[in-house]
């Protein structure tokens, strides 16, 4: 069988000392990856390094690896390493080198996803902005402009991790790097231009020596020697193998769970569910598991993409907070456990798969020397199954796989949960319902006259404000012919959100969806005879993430009308429009203790409650280490800082199905905190009361034994008489 072989050996100077250190030699074959001459049964889990703090790094890791975790993946987050053209940022919760030598330390692996393209619910995918503005950018085809920053980035990760040793070819922990993203989802809209992209990507990729395999994720034509792997949640009935008898079965995302929108659900994914299918993967000789995501966390500041929560992945086995989420973390851990029990069977007996009823299977890994495992599956989802087996009848759970490490005994069944079930616990730590001790600035509504930027045509969102801000200002002045009676103003938008001011009275807001890609607003308004002036706020929450053409995505405001009763409609499109990027707080940047004196704060009357006003108080850090967040659930639509950090956007104002907002904690690292007078700061789009606001502190605490009906009974088995 072929092996595909990745060698280095590298010599280490360190001052007047020499030695030599010896990588790893990792190769693969069609049944697995193969390390140091060792074919490996591997389970990852997904942990991004911005989407935590430094701080939280070592504990994040330790916990996975006591979860069985031999692997930790993550993306590389290109709009944050290079937030400028060759201007490079790998500091605070951007030091990918500190989070890949933490990965190290603790004795595992790991799995380096450069993409550069990631999608992750990250805003544009991961791609700068700063690409849009190249002349003739076509994103993610055979387009020289994009090749040329996508090679110069990806050499640019690369070569950082070899001159730190990072790859296991030099004794560094990374055992497999990923190039492009889920690239065919998109690849026939790019014609020829797509499956050429997707050779030079590889060719690239390759050429860069990095001695370890690469993988392209949901990609059936990667060309040789890289692997096509899968991502989904039931990769084990979906995928339809390598693409090559030469390459292993690998899974890179299994979702624990799935991402979540402002205004939806909360999306819950059971751990017998997730054990079923990574059981089914390996059975059908699958070989590395990833876990997707294993800690989820936090999108701080405005990183998310769009609509997409500030938390992420709050139901993967470790929660946003770091907690181990049970029973998922501890049902894995058994999983894994069971599983590499039996690795050296799985990974060098024959394969044999046998009918053992209607909807019941058997996987048979046999060795010549005597070894075998048996994965036992009923598909039934509503009835216990009782199989023969061997001459032994076995009973098994609905919608179950139970695993036989010498083909006789039931160690693990997916659907019986032994580990204990727990729930997270907040402690109220302090209350801000002092008004005197909140201070309040009401930001300025620009006028026509106020902008610098002027245009006879309406101009798009995302080319204005360069994800420099959420905010952008659409402003005209406008005097009736005659006059306009019972004027109503219609505004129609792909942006996310929309302020809607007549002569500065806040006339009112709307906003889209995730699943509603565009919206519209109207408005009776009051005019009077002479100039008014008009002006709109678009809301951005977060850029697209993905789809082919990217470079070309419309959002903004897209359609201006005022509807008179007798004078019919004034259309504004080719009208003269200023414009203004971002709030006036954002551009003076009062979220900072050094910059609050750059406007005058005033004391709070929650009363007037007027839109688009910020507040600040200051807080004492609660005591212990638990994790700390914010209760938000009076406030309405905005963004939080600490001590001048972003904790992210919220929106609790936007309900869900249920009537309940989507998300009202909101995560303030321990590393943000100072021991005492913290600066916090709320950016209020419109109608929040910060007096009901709380700080919290997280826990989780066992519950009673959680008995469920498909936990028992537990597998019998008997000698079948003869």
């Amino acid at each position: 069988m072929l092996h595909w072989v990745y060698w280095v050996v590298v010599v280490v100077v360190a001052g007047v000392a020499t030695f030599k250190a010896r990588g790893a030699q990792v190769t693969y074959d069609g049944r697995s990856l193969i390390i140091d001459g060792h074919r490996r049964i591997l389970f990852s889990g997904s942990i991004h390094y911005p989407r935590s703090t430094p701080q939280m790094w070592a504990s994040l890791i330790a916990k996975a690896k006591e979860g069985g975790v031999d692997v930790i993946q993550t993306y590389v987050f290109w709009n944050r390493h290079e937030p400028q053209p060759g201007q490079y940022d790998f500091n605070g919760r951007y030091d990918l080198v500190k989070f890949i030598k933490e990965i190290q330390a603790q004795g595992l692996y790991a799995c380096l996803r450069i993409g550069p393209f990631i999608e992750s619910e990250w805003s544009y995918g991961g791609l700068p902005f700063w690409l849009h503005d190249v002349p003739g950018i076509v994103y993610r085809t055979d387009n020289e402009p994009f090749k040329f920053y996508m090679q110069n980035f990806t050499t640019k990760i690369v070569n950082l991790m070899k001159s730190e040793g990072l790859y296991a070819s030099q004794g560094g922990p990374i055992i497999l790097s990923q190039i492009e993203n889920e690239y065919q989802n998109i690849e026939a809209a790019f014609n020829e231009k797509g499956p050429s992209y997707v050779r030079w990507a590889a060719k690239m990729a390759v050429e860069l020596q990095t001695g370890v395999p690469w993988v392209m994720c949901k990609q059936s034509d990667a060309p040789d020697p890289v692997i096509n792997t899968c991502n989904g949640m039931r990769c084990g009935q979906t995928f339809t193998g390598p693409n090559s008898p030469n390459k292993p079965s690998m899974w890179t995302e299994n979702w624990t769970s799935f991402y979540e929108v402002f205004g939806g659900e909360t999306y819950l994914r059971s751990a017998e569910d997730i054990a079923f299918h990574v059981a089914l993967f390996i059975a059908r000789n699958g070989s590395y598991v990833n876990y997707y995501m294993y800690h989820g966390g936090t999108n701080f500041g405005r990183a998310s993409s769009a609509y997409i929560k500030t938390s992420y992945y709050d139901q993967a086995p470790l929660d946003e907070y770091g907690l181990i989420r049970q029973p998922k973390w501890g049902h894995l851990k058994e999983l894994h456990a069971a599983i590499t029990l039996c690795s050296t069977p799985l990974l060098n007996g024959v394969q044999s798969n046998i009918s053992l009823g209607q909807l019941q299977e058997a996987y048979v890994f046999q060795e010549e020397m005597g070894g075998c495992v048996a994965f036992l599956v009923n598909n039934d989802k509503g009835n216990n199954s009782t199989v023969l087996f061997q001459n032994v009848s076995i009973e098994l759970l609905p919608k179950s796989i139970s695993i036989l490490p010498d083909c006789k005994n039931v160690i693990f069944n997916t659907a019986k949960v032994n580990t204990g079930y727990n729930e997270r616990i907040t402690t109220s730590s302090q209350s801000f319902d002092a008004v005197d001790r909140w201070e309040e600035y009401t930001d300025a509504i620009p006028n026509f006259l106020d902008t610098s930027l002027k245009s006879n045509m309406i101009l798009e969102h995302m080319n204005m404000t360069k994800d420099e801000s959420d905010y952008l200002w659409y402003t005209f002045r406008f005097q009736p012919n005659s006059s306009c009676t019972e004027p109503l103003l219609h505004i129609e938008s792909l942006a996310h959100a929309v302020h809607a001011f007549v002569n500065n009275i806040y006339v009112g807001a709307t906003h889209g969806s995730h699943d509603m890609k565009g919206f519209t607003f109207k408005s009776p308004i009051s005019l009077n005879n002479e100039m008014n002036n008009i002006s709109i706020l678009s809301v951005m929450v977060g850029f697209p993430d993905s789809g082919a053409y990217l470079e070309s995505r419309f959002a903004g405001l897209t359609r201006v009308e005022i509807q008179c009763t007798e004078k019919g409609i004034y259309d504004f499109a080719n009208y003269t429009w200023g414009y203004q990027v971002g709030l006036s707080g954002e551009k003076l940047q009062i979220y900072k203790e050094e910059n609050l004196s750059n406007v005058e704060w005033r004391k709070t009357e929650i009363s007037t409650n007027q839109p688009l006003t910020w507040y600040k108080i200051v807080f004492n850090t609660p005591s212990g280490d638990d994790p700390v967040a914010l209760n938000l659930s009076t406030m309405g639509k905005g963004e939080a800082w600490v001590n001048g950090q972003s904790i992210g956007r919220y929106w609790v104002s936007f309900h869900n199905s249920k009537g309940d907002p989507s998300q009202t904690l909101y995560h303030v690292p321990r590393a943000f905190l100072k021991t005492s007078e913290n600066l916090l700061v709320l950016l209020e789009e419109a109608n929040g009361d910060p007096l009901h606001i709380s700080l919290e502190t997280i826990s989780r605490t066992d519950l009673p034994d959680h008995v469920l009906y498909h936990h028992l009974p537990q597998e019998k088995q008997r000698v079948q008489s003869e």
